[in-house]
């Protein structure tokens, strides 16, 4: 590369001489630039997410031991035939619950926030079911845009509650959908994550997640 110098109508050349540990010093400060814009972005992210609110929306396809009771109120509102497959699983070491939960989650902010992990822990009746780890990322858009969150569920009611008669077991698995799915008896436990420059970023404890908005 040539540079000009006009001095009283007089032009010098200099040049200058790009030597490989030139090139690489621009090569690391370009790449120190990406990364800490990279890092700035994912710590804004973070500040983005802890005025986010979250609540319960909505639980669906509800299904005990292989039964739909997404809308079941008393084994006599279902068909004999899985009335019978209940009335085995009740008696069985296992009574399998599965279903997904659905949070929403609303961000007031004027930029995304971000989310790329989530511990959680459920609770119904407040009662501890299961607790897991969903490693999903999860955008939230700007100007209070809301995303949804579906969350799978498997529970081992026999387990979770061990004590209980297979009656109260199996009453309890068939009223867990509320009124229009709304799933007023569910509690999640939450701790976001975020990743910034390679490192989680979690926060500390868990959030209590109802049907009602609620901030971290």
């Amino acid at each position: 590369m040539a540079w000009f110098l006009i001095d009283a109508g007089k032009i010098y050349t200099t040049k200058i001489m790009w030597t490989k540990k030139s090139i690489l010093m621009v090569s690391v400060s370009f790449l120190i630039f990406l990364y800490s814009c990279d890092v700035v972005k994912q710590v804004s992210q973070m500040s983005n997410l802890a005025k986010c609110e979250f609540r319960l929306a909505s639980v669906q396809q509800l299904n005990l031991a292989g039964v739909n009771v997404q809308n079941i109120k008393n084994i006599s509102d279902i068909n004999m035939f899985d009335a019978g497959k209940l009335a085995v699983a009740a008696a069985s070491p296992q009574l399998p619950l599965s279903f997904t939960l659905n949070i929403e989650a609303k961000n007031p902010n004027t930029a995304t926030a971000g989310i790329t992990r989530i511990e959680w822990i459920l609770l119904i009746d407040n009662l501890e079911m299961t607790r897991g780890i969903l490693d999903k990322q999860v955008t939230i858009p700007a100007n209070n845009g809301s995303a949804i969150i579906p969350m799978q569920m498997q529970i081992d009611l026999k387990k979770a509650l061990s004590g209980k008669s297979a009656d109260a077991i199996l009453n309890f698995g068939l009223n867990l959908a509320g009124t229009g799915s709304k799933p007023t008896r569910f509690t999640l436990q939450m701790k976001p994550t975020i990743t910034v420059s390679g490192f989680p970023i979690s926060y500390p404890g868990y959030i209590n997640v109802n049907t009602e908005f609620a901030g971290i």
